[in-house]
């Protein structure tokens, strides 16, 4: 659960070993749910979604989320991107950022993927898994081995997924490939090339409002899809499917030149396209079908999401040179291109509750013969250069980086069929510098400061209302002071961490899993993240995590009141939301001959959820328990293996997180005396209920 690092900067990583002890239906968010510096929620325990993360007054939308150098899709999808069995490690970076780093959110530093390096040797693995709410998953992976004298080797790796809802009525589908290869050179250099294909039919979430997770906790009374067909309310969970396909292409190239010049190329492709539906109102009369057929009135109808198509393509190309045995320094480029474009149709529902695609125009409405089809385009264009040297001295203790970057980026939103446009040149200055020196081989200090940013996402911006204008980026500039110690019984990592925030960015919850985002003033967060692990003691390992932190707001936020006059919450000097004070993990693994296992328990502390600072979610606990032998080899099983993955042991029914901050739950005083007009209450995450995962695996 922990590794002993040299970075100089904060770094919190799962290895192999823990990943392959927990259940292959795990995201990366599953796995660092108990590192210091994250609070994960997750939507559903069969894997086939993702989930949000908390980090020091931040979330994931601040965050760059990374799978082999490549920007991954967003927390809420993380699935789509590869399966656990092909992940080798998971790392957090809360406070921090590589200056390569092709990102545009890493205010809340980075959470990095690597993918399975294919094996020399010819063979694969197989695993089958059941579990809790029918859960089905089925995995394949075969190796090529090394392919003649070439120095390639490749794996092709297929999953499929079958489970019903946690929460309602529903049932959920996910099919994924994952395609792996490697080409190394004498000399240091190689081609790595990482493909996936993910294909999902999933039941869209609800996520509840206070009232209804209240209601579902005492009564059990539960607020998800219902399960026959309900021609008033339109809400069949087969009326509520996101259908979504996703191919993901990340291809880094490392080239030795000569023994002082390298050269690194990092391109990347991520194609998305499929569609939300969701209850729309009833005809009225005045419709037609394609065929100019009348829509009788009271017709239920489906109103959609569709993704015509989310692009984002780019690639980061850096030069190295050592100039002397001390100093190496790089130069590098960065280019990007984001383009989502998006419709909002309107579809009648089929006959038996469920909704058409919204491209089978049997089904589509239509208006004065002209078919409703509003929708808008985002995206931006980046150019970024980046410059940086890393010194080292004293036989390499004293390491000394320094770097600037700066991003140049053109943003648009243009609507349909109004043709309103908006659009914006952004600039970002990012300077960084690190120093990190080794006493001995126990003892490490660092200290490191850097400028990040947050640009609003292009899927963001087209879901929130045109304005004429658009959000600013955010901005913060952080600092982090370690010490890390390490012998031959223990691993201690401490982090301390200062944030300023200007321009703050959240996420607001609109359903239909569509997020908008608004400015939310400035904010400064500091606090301390501390790591303790032992070396294995008799089989035993425990794990101990604990950050504290405290963030404030530091201005009063824009609002109406009850009059429609402009003025502010009282929110300067308040916590910020989604701020837990304290979060806590322990951990603990076993291991001895065949046998392994692994408990953790979660805990993090109340947090404001509004704006206003009128609503609060109380603390809560989480635990996990792993249980699993691995027998001797036999025939072409070369590791026959069985575990018993086990979440929410206690049956706990808690809050973990929320979709969307609300802006105020209840009516409030303004700073102008005035009382508030309506707001909003936020959305929450809902630890899933008890669950059992049983695997059987083998490599061959």
């Amino acid at each position: 659960m922990m590794r002993v690092e040299t970075a100089p900067h904060a770094i919190q990583t799962v290895t192999k070993s823990y990943i392959e002890m927990k259940s292959p239906t795990n995201t990366a968010l599953d796995l660092i749910k108990n590192l210091p510096s994250v609070s994960v929620s997750t939507s559903d325990s069969s894997g086939m979604q993702g989930g949000s993360i908390q980090s020091r007054s931040l979330t994931d939308e601040d965050m760059a989320l990374m799978l082999d150098g490549a920007p991954a899709a967003s927390a809420t999808y993380l699935a789509e991107n590869i399966d656990s069995e092909n992940l080798d490690s998971v790392s957090m970076m809360p406070g921090s950022s590589p200056i390569d780093l092709p990102a545009t959110s890493a205010a809340a530093g980075t959470m990095y993927e690597t993918s399975h390096d294919p094996s020399h040797k010819f063979g694969g693995m197989v695993d089958f898994s059941y579990g809790t709410n029918n859960m089905s998953r089925e995995f394949i992976r075969l190796e090529s081995g090394d392919i003649g004298k070439s120095g390639v080797r490749s794996f092709f790796s297929f999953s499929n997924t079958h489970a019903r809802s946690w929460m309602g009525a529903g049932t959920n589908q996910r099919r994924h490939i994952d395609f792996g290869l490697r080409k190394d050179w004498n000399n240091g250099s190689f081609a790595k090339l990482f493909m996936s294909w993910n294909n999902e039919d999933f039941v869209i979430d609800r996520y509840p409002t206070a009232a209804q997770f209240m209601k579902y906790k005492h009564t059990g009374e539960g607020y998800g899809r219902k399960a026959g067909f309900d021609a008033v309310g339109n809400d069949y969970w087969r009326n509520n499917i996101d259908h979504w396909n996703q191919l993901f292409l990340t291809a880094p190239i490392h080239v030795v030149i000569t023994r002082k010049l390298t050269f690194d190329f990092r391109p990347y492709y991520n194609w998305g396209q499929g569609w939300d539906g969701s209850a729309g109102s009833n005809a009225t009369g005045n419709t037609t079908y394609y065929s100019g057929q009348p829509i009788a009135a009271g017709t239920p109808q489906t109103s959609y999401f569709q993704e015509n198509g989310a692009l984002d393509v780019g690639a980061t190309a850096k030069l190295g040179y050592d100039i002397d045995r001390h100093n190496h320094f790089d130069i590098g480029y960065w280019y990007e291109n984001q383009d989502y474009t998006q419709h909002f149709p309107t579809s009648v529902t089929k006959a038996n509750g469920a909704n058409p695609s919204p491209n089978d125009y049997r089904y589509q409405v239509f208006s004065d013969g002209s078919r409703s089809y509003p929708g808008n385009t985002t995206g931006y264009e980046v150019h970024s250069l980046f410059v940086q040297d890393t010194a080292k001295y004293f036989e390499d203790k004293l390491q000394i980086n320094a770097g600037f970057k700066y991003v140049m980026s053109n943003v648009w939103y243009r609507t349909y069929p109004g043709n309103g446009h908006m659009g914006q040149n952004l600039t970002a200055p990012l300077p960084h510098l690190s120093v990190s020196y080794r006493f001995n081989q126990h003892h490490q200090i660092y200290v490191n400061a850097e400028g990040d940013f947050r640009q609003p996402s292009a899927s963001a911006l087209a879901n929130t209302s045109y304005t004429g204008t658009l959000p600013r980026n955010q901005y913060s500039i952080k600092e982090e002071l370690g010490y890390r110690y390490n012998d031959k019984y223990v691993i201690v990592d401490l982090d301390l961490f200062n944030y300023n925030i200007t321009n703050r960015l959240l996420s607001t919850y609109l359903g239909n899993n569509q997020s908008g985002v608004i400015n939310a003033g400035n904010q400064t967060a500091r606090g301390f993240d501390l790591m303790v692990a032992s070396q294995p003691i008799y089989g035993f390992s425990p794990y101990v995590s604990f950050e504290y932190l405290n963030a404030r707001m530091d201005s009063n936020i824009p609002a109406s009141d009850m009059y429609g006059n402009l003025t502010n919450f009282r929110t300067k000097g308040t916590q910020a939301p989604m701020s837990p004070h304290v979060m806590a993990n322990f951990g603990l693994t076993y291991t001895n001959k065949g046998f392994f296992a692994n408990g953790t328990v979660h805990y993090t502390g109340p947090q404001s959820v509004s704006l206003a600072g009128d609503q609060r979610m109380p603390g809560y606990v989480t635990d996990t328990l792993s249980l699993g032998y691995h027998f001797k080899p036999f025939w072409r099983a070369q590791s026959p293996t069985f575990r018993l993955n086990f979440t929410n042991l206690t049956g706990s029914i808690v809050r973990t997180g929320v979709r969307g901050v609300g802006t105020n739950a209840s009516t409030v005083r303004l700073m102008n005396g005035n009382l508030s007009g309506a707001g909003s209450s936020a959305a929450f995450y809902v630890q899933p209920r008890f669950s059992m995962t049983g695997t059987i695996s083998t490599s061959f």
